[in-house]
């Protein structure tokens, strides 16, 4: 009897102290006691451990990376053109290429990603927490200028190394509908980067969603934070 009076009284001095802490602390401390730093940190390494596999963006075509068409890709002259190249075998190679570059780019975001994780600033706390995939879809909306930036130059690299861009210029110097998409340096990489962190927040949210899901790294993850 007494051990069931000190455990009920227990839980109700719990549930006071959550209460309680909901109230005083700051809105992004509260969301870091619920353990959603952690989840975020545990999600994106998981999505960019998973898309820095080899073939990883190319071989799932949810989120594999387009060739880096200016305008339309699916109408219009440049579109058809682009669509006549690939049935020509004139761009068979680069973009695997492409998608190969985005991987790598990937394998050396998670410092980014972690980093982005810790500056926010959740205000939001309540939506955030009823999404299973609340999380990612605020950390895109509001740092994806900030990743972007900063992811960039990892795609520019290994766009490079990878030798899509010395490829591009050679298929340039064959091909008029090439010359004419006017694609450079910059456009590849912002067309790469913007699908890269397409798939990669696609990839989070489902590993966050995971994590959520999963009790023992939910609930009790929540439990540990906050006592």
């Amino acid at each position: 009897m007494r051990d069931q009076f000190l455990f009920t009284r227990r839980k109700a001095l719990i549930g006071a102290i959550v209460v309680a802490a909901s109230s005083l602390v700051p809105a992004r401390a509260y969301a870091q006691g619920l353990g959603l730093g952690s989840i975020l940190g545990k999600a994106s390494d998981s999505a960019l451990d998973q898309l820095a596999q080899p073939g990883a963006f190319y071989n799932d075509e949810d989120v594999r990376i387009g060739l880096p068409i200016v305008g339309n890709p699916r109408g219009g002259l440049l579109g058809s053109l682009f669509n006549a190249g690939r049935k020509l075998g004139i761009l068979d190679g680069i973009n695997r290429k492409i998608n190969d570059a985005a991987g790598a780019a990937a394998g050396e975001a998670k410092p980014i990603f972690r980093a982005a994780i810790d500056d926010l600033s959740f205000s939001d706390v309540p939506g955030i927490v009823r999404d299973k995939e609340g999380g990612s879809k605020y950390l895109r909306s509001s740092a994806n200028d900030e990743l972007h930036t900063k992811v960039s130059p990892l795609v520019d690299t290994a766009l490079s190394e990878i030798g899509v861009y010395e490829q591009f210029d050679g298929l340039a110097e064959q091909h008029s509908f090439i010359r004419d998409a006017g694609l450079n340096r910059e456009s590849i990489n912002k067309s790469v980067t913007d699908q890269a962190l397409d798939g990669i927040f696609a990839y989070m949210g489902r590993e966050e969603r995971k994590f959520r899901d999963n009790p023992l790294d939910g609930v009790g993850k929540v439990l540990g934070d906050l006592f």
